[in-house]
C-alpha cells in the first residue's frame, strides 16, 4: 500500500490509508482514545483503542493503517478510524529534554539549540524552514525568470576578499588557505567570463568577534552580479522586483506558516532611497541621534526604521551613496566626488539584509586603487587578469538568507533562522 502525507488526506468511502509519522500526543479517555499524528506535512487526528495505544509513547515514529472519516470536531474536519498501527522507530529516552506539543517556548534558546533535531519537530519551529526553503527557491526562480545563470564558488581561497583580518584560515596540504568570505571576486570574473548575469546561494565565513542576535560567522548568502548596468541603480531596482516576486510567493505557498507568527505580508513594496548623509541628519534631527563617520549604528537602523515606517508606511530603506573608505576597494567612485561610491544597503524592519553597489570594471583603474590602499596587487592577479579583457560596467548584491527570514517572521534572534548555527561558542551540533 502506498503511503499518503496527511496533507492529502480526503474522505473517500471507506478506502483504507496508510500514514507514517511521529506520536505528536496521546489522549488516553475512558471511552475512548486519540493519537494526534505528525509527518512533515501536518497533524491528523487518529481514533484508537486502548489495545491500539498500548506501550506507545511520545515521538515514537510509527506507521498507521486506518480510514478516514469526517468530524467537525476534529482539527482539519477529519479524523481516522485506526485499524493498525505498527512501531517504526522505538524511543529510548528517560524524559523528552522539552514540550515539543505545545506552541509555547518553554525552554530557552541555547537548549533548543543543543537538542536542535528535537526542536525542529515542533510544527511553529519548522515552520521557519519551511518558509526559508521557499525564499531560496523564489530567489532562484526569479533570477532564473530574468536570464540570471547559477554558479558554484570555491568556499576555499588563497585569499580574503573583504579585505581585513576577519578570516577563517585553513591548512591547505600545509599551505595557508582561508575560508570564503564571499563570492565576490568570483561572480565579477563570471561576468565577464561571458555569462553577463549570475547569481549563487552559498554559504559565506566571517571571523567577526561578535556574539550578538544578528550575527553569525557561517551563513548563507544569496549574491547576484549583473553586467552591462548603467549604474546601482538598476541593481535596486531588481532587487525591488525581486521582493515584491517574493512577498506574492510566500503569501501562495506559505500562508499557514505565515500565519502562525501572525506575519501579514503588503501587497506591494515601494522602497524609498535616500543618501546616507541625508539620513544621518534625519537621525540627528528627529532623535538626536549621532552616527559614526561614514555609516550609521545598529541603533540608528532601528531608529531609522522607526521614521521610514511612518513617512513612507514600509519596512524598507534603501541607504545609498557611502563613503569610499568605508566600502571594499572595487566599490566604484562616483564620478564627481571620489569620496562616495555608488553603493548601498537595504535595511529591512532596522537591520541591514544586502549590501551591494556597483564596482570598478576598467582594469587600470582598479589597479591604481589598489595599489593607492596598499594593497599586494600580484595576490590577485587571477582576478585583475578578467579586467584586461573588455569588462563591462557591472554591479550586484548580496542578501543574507537567515537575516531576511528573521525579519520576515519577526524572530528574536538570527539563530532562529539557522538549521544548525556556528557562532563564536558553538560548534556542535
Amino acid at each position: 500500500m502506498k503511503r499518503i502525507y496527511i496533507k492529502d488526506l480526503a474522505v473517500n468511502g471507506e478506502e483504507t490509508v496508510l500514514l507514517k509519522g511521529w506520536v505528536h500526543k496521546i489522549r488516553d479517555l475512558s471511552h475512548v482514545s486519540f493519537i494526534l499524528l505528525r509527518d512533515k506535512s501536518g497533524i491528523i487526528q487518529l481514533v484508537c483503542t486502548k489495545e491500539q495505544i498500548k506501550g506507545l509513547r511520545l515521538e515514537n515514529a510509527i506507521e498507521v493503517k486506518g480510514v478516514v472519516h469526517a468530524n467537525e470536531k476534529a482539527p482539519k474536519g477529519i479524523e481516522v478510524e485506526v485499524t493498525a498501527i505498527e512501531v517504526a522507530g522505538k524511543v529510548f529516552y528517560d524524559k523528552l529534554p522539552f514540550e515539543i506539543q505545545s506552541y509555547k517556548e518553554k525552554a530557552t534558546l541555547e537548549t533548543q539549540l543543543d537538542y536542535r533535531t528535537i526542536s525542529l519537530r515542533i510544527p511553529k519551529k519548522k515552520a521557519i524552514f519551511r518558509v526559508q526553503n521557499e525564499i531560496e527557491t523564489a530567489f532562484r526562480a526569479f533570477f532564473k525568470s530574468n536570464y540570471f545563470e547559477e554558479i558554484h564558488t570555491p568556499k576555499i581561497t588563497h585569499s580574503g576578499t573583504e579585505g581585513g583580518s576577519e578570516v577563517f584560515t585553513v591548512n591547505y596540504f600545509n599551505r595557508r588557505a582561508f575560508l570564503s568570505q564571499s563570492p565576490q571576486f568570483w561572480k565579477q570574473m563570471m561576468v565577464g567570463a561571458g555569462f553577463e548575469r549570475v547569481f549563487e546561494v552559498g554559504y559565506a565565513y566571517r571571523a567577526e568577534l561578535h556574539n550578538t542576535w544578528r550575527h553569525l560567522n557561517e551563513y548563507v548568502s544569496l549574491d547576484v552580479e549583473m553586467g552591462f548596468i548603467k549604474d546601482e541603480t538598476d541593481l535596486m531596482n531588481i532587487e525591488e522586483k525581486f521582493l515584491n516576486y517574493l512577498y506574492k510567493y510566500l503569501k501562495e505557498t506559505c500562508s499557514e506558516e505565515l500565519r502562525l507568527f501572525n506575519v501579514e505580508l503588503p501587497d506591494e513594496l515601494k522602497i524609498p532611497r535616500i543618501p546616507l548623509a541625508e539620513a544621518q541628519e534625519i537621525l540627528l534631527k528627529e532623535f538626536n541621534k549621532k552616527s559614526p563617520v561614514g555609516n550609521i549604528d545598529n541603533e540608528g537602523e532601528a531608529l531609522f526604521h522607526k521614521y521610514i515606517k511612518e513617512k513612507y508606511n514600509t519596512d524598507f530603506v534603501f541607504l545609498t551613496e557611502y563613503p569610499s573608505a568605508k566600502r571594499p576597494m572595487y566599490a566604484m567612485e562616483c564620478e564627481d566626488n571620489a569620496e562616495i561610491t555608488n553603493s548601498f544597503d537595504l535595511i529591512f524592519k532596522g537591520v541591514e539584509i544586502t549590501t551591494g553597489g556597483q564596482r570598478i570594471h576598467d582594469y587600470e583603474v582598479l589597479k591604481a586603487k589598489m595599489e593607492r590602499l596598499g594593497i599586494k596587487v600580484e595576490d590577485f592577479d587571477f582576478y585583475l587578469d578578467t579586467f584586461k579583457y573588455g569588462m563591462p560596467p557591472h554591479g550586484g548584491f548580496a542578501i543574507g538568507l537567515e537575516r531576511i527570514t528573521m525579519q520576515i517572521l519577526n524572530l528574536g534572534n538570527i539563530r532562529e533562522a539557522a538549521l544548525f548555527p556556528r557562532d563564536m561558542k558553538r560548534l556542535t551540533p
